[in-house]
């Protein structure tokens, strides 16, 4: 049975990025996974349940793929070298992170009609947001806890926006991780008040 309700929500991410929100329909949902609509309203009870549960889903793969298997011995790096592994890692030309990232952005949005699936993003996003102040803290234990939070908020928005624009194909994703990489130096420079980022690694 989880089988089946991971199959579910692999196949809601999917119609998602190819669809978009309002272009899900439960019974072409179901084809793709192989499974009945029965079946899709017993394990999500309503589309709602199914948005939310998908959302969920999406942000569990990305952890997976950006944060790495927990049973793999490496060691983590310094932390500032840690966030940008983990936020590049949302830049790279695997169909997973691409599907993924499509959703995302498609849910994203969604929300804009509709206040329930923004609620649900809108704690996604403060979790993310959370996850790289509390790396900025740990390369700056100093910066104040706002300043931390702001710089997140810019990190996260810039990724977004950068994410789109590779998606779309405007921008090569070599040149946007370059972008991404520029952006978390200026905010470690403006937190660290250091000329380069060298300096801020090995603070690091």
């Amino acid at each position: 049975m989880k089988d089946r309700r991971r199959a579910i929500l692999e196949a809601a991410a999917l119609v998602i990025a190819r669809r978009g929100v309002r272009g899900l329909r439960v019974d072409e949902l179901a084809a793709e996974a192989g499974v009945s609509k029965a079946l899709v309203y017993y394990h999500f009870e309503d589309r709602a349940g199914l948005l939310r549960s998908t959302l969920e889903f999406i942000g569990a793969r990305a952890e997976r793929y950006t944060r790495g298997d927990p049973a793999d011995p490496r060691e983590p790096g310094p932390p500032l070298e840690e966030l940008e592994r983990r936020l590049l890692l949302e830049l790279q030309e695997v169909p997973e992170v691409r599907e993924n990232s499509t959703a995302w952005g498609e849910l994203r949005a969604g929300a804009v009609f509709d206040p329930e699936l923004r609620e649900e993003l809108a704690r996604a996003r403060a979790d993310w947001v959370r996850e790289v102040a509390d790396l900025l803290g740990l390369t700056v234990p100093a910066a104040p806890e706002a300043r931390l939070v702001t710089a997140a908020e810019r990190l996260t928005a810039l990724l977004e926006g950068l994410s789109t624009r590779w998606l779309i194909g405007v921008l090569p994703v070599g040149h946007a991780r370059e972008l991404l990489r520029q952006g978390i130096a200026a905010e470690a420079r403006a937190l660290l008040a250091l000329p380069d980022r060298r300096a801020v690694c090995a603070a690091g």
